[in-house]
């Protein structure tokens, strides 16, 4: 089977605006909150270790590819780019988290990571959605 290729630009099923972007934020930052206090964690502070589910969670709702490097990944949406946790400590601490490096995406592991991660953030994908679609005012649009 040939690898997956992260990197190429795929459809969203939402248009991408500052609003839109705000709204995925906030309701990711809930989903990652949760999950971590299922799993028996602390609820986190911010975003820090998400990149992986959350470039894979924006590129299912806005589209665009994802971009990045061993330590961190991102989006790039119509040419700009869209970084779900850009403001998270690990970033902060990072010397160029914005790097791109295309090859890194090609390893074994990598893939496995990103398929691993793929079913979770494609679901949190459909279900931010569907919830902005069917909210309790009936069917809505991000601005």
């Amino acid at each position: 089977m040939p690898p997956t290729d992260w990197t190429s630009p795929r459809e969203g099923r939402l248009a991408y605006s500052y609003a839109g972007f705000a709204a995925a934020k906030a309701w990711f930052f809930e989903q990652w909150t949760d999950w971590a206090v299922q799993r028996g964690l602390p609820p986190p502070a911010d975003l820090s270790g998400s990149c992986k589910y959350g470039s894979i969670f924006i590129q299912a709702v806005f589209g665009g590819s994802i971009r990045g490097h061993f330590e961190h990944q991102y989006n790039f949406i119509d040419g700009r780019l869209v970084d779900l946790s850009h403001d998270a400590m690990d970033v902060g601490a990072m010397r160029n988290p914005h790097l791109h490096e295309p090859g890194y995406f090609l390893l074994t592991r990598q893939q496995a990571s990103l398929s691993g991660c793929e079913p979770r953030a494609q679901r949190w994908a459909a279900e931010f959605i569907a919830q902005r679609d069917n909210g309790p005012a009936g069917p809505t649009a991000l601005p």
